[in-house]
């Protein structure tokens, strides 16, 4: 699954080729939950695309007239672009702009989702200054619940996934399976700086090494969750455990707080 920083190069590389592009029709091959096509056009048709960010694990595509389309691209969804015509299998929706520029939404399992004017959340992004020690104090205080969990829980922080919680984590040299409540301040400074750093450090990785990427997922430069790993870089042993079924990478570097 893309996590923050795949989504924020995707985001970027997607702006640089369609923003400022006008939308000649929207087709949907897979009927959607949340939005359907005839929506979509009524929105969408003959409107400028001012911009594509991320929101979260989500990409947000900005038109004319605060009209913004949200695309979750779950585990398996990857984006395409294309020229008139769209011929890559297992495609969810079409984007098709007047210049005959297009986007295609696929998913084999179908999973991906699209919204059409999402509500914004006041939950702080994980690059938000509204992440701080205050606040995870206040959301932590009361919980049990390993911080692994809570690093990944879209209620309390938005944007981080399984792969990048255990980077962060080993970064803070923070056990995932701490309590959430018997973490002092002082290490929860650090864990929001790990936070900080590795999602731009693996942002300016993956942007090093795939520069125009769109779809997929760069992950073999992490250095605790990669299974080609025996150590960590600082020479101790990874091992590997679950966590909500999740599998979970860690060492003895990592203080469990209990």
């Amino acid at each position: 699954m893309p996590e923050l920083p795949d989504l924020q190069i995707f985001s970027a590389n997607l702006n640089k080729a369609l923003a400022g592009k006008t939308v000649k029709e929207v087709t949907v091959l897979k009927p959607q939950k949340q939005v359907s096509e005839i929506e979509l056009n009524k929105a969408l048709n003959n409107k400028k695309l001012l911009s594509v960010y991320r929101e979260g694990k989500e990409l947000r595509f900005e038109f004319d007239d605060n009209q913004i389309v949200g695309l979750h691209l779950m585990l398996n969804g990857k984006l395409y672009l294309f020229e008139e015509r769209n011929s890559h299998k297992s495609t969810l929706m079409e984007m098709l702009f007047e210049d005959g520029a297009g986007l295609a939404l696929t998913d084999f399992q179908g999973f991906a989702n699209i919204s059409l004017n999402p509500e914004e959340s006041k939950v702080p992004d994980a690059l938000s200054n509204d992440l701080n020690v205050d606040y995870l104090e206040a959301k932590l205080k009361r919980s049990r619940t390993a911080i692994k969990n809570i690093l990944m829980d879209q209620k309390i922080i938005r944007g981080i996934g399984n792969a990048y919680a255990d980077e962060i984590l080993w970064e803070a040299k923070l056990s995932p399976f701490s309590a959430a409540n018997k973490i002092p301040a002082e290490q929860l400074t650090k864990l929001i700086e790990s936070i900080k750093t590795s999602l731009t450090e693996a942002e300016r990785q993956i942007k090093k090494s795939h520069p125009d990427i769109i779809n997929g997922e760069v992950r073999d430069f992490l250095k605790i969750h990669n299974h080609r790993h025996k150590t960590s870089p600082t020479g101790s042993s990874i091992k590997t455990d679950e966590i909500n079924k999740r599998k979970t990478y860690f060492t003895d570097e990592q203080v469990e707080y209990k």
